[in-house]
């Protein structure tokens, strides 16, 4: 998904709001810097969470897997997005150094609501 940037001589602006751009009520928001070289983040899905991630500096691949079809998508660009929903498996992974990878959700941190396993999601998805 692309985000509207508003900008002029003096800069840009990306604006995310609840239930506009951001398809869901923004209850979090977190983001993930200083990811060492050839480490990977992610590796599970959310049963009821829903998602969207914009790096806001630098750059990552993101695979999202329903379980039948896996997507890379490359976010590079601060207008650049991608919405995680529910039952997606999700990995980030090639981080540029000065990588800022921001998450916005659609609730509150729940571990319960983590599969962390793939065999586990695939077999809920079945």
């Amino acid at each position: 998904m692309t985000l509207d940037i508003i900008g002029d001589d003096r800069g840009s602006l990306v604006a995310l709001e609840s239930n506009m751009n951001i398809p869901f009520e923004i209850k979090r928001i977190y983001y993930i810097f200083g990811t060492q070289p050839g480490i990977g983040r992610g590796y599970h899905a959310h049963i009821a969470l829903q998602q969207v991630a914009v790096c806001v500096k630098g750059s990552c691949r993101m695979l999202l897997d329903d379980g039948s079809l896996k997507t890379e998508v490359f976010l590079d660009r601060p207008d650049k997005a991608v919405f995680i929903e529910t039952m997606h498996w999700h990995e980030m992974h090639d981080f540029s150094e000065d990588c800022v990878l921001m998450v916005v959700a659609s609730d509150l941190y729940d571990e319960a609501d983590y599969i962390r396993d793939y065999d586990d999601f695939y077999a809920a998805l079945n």
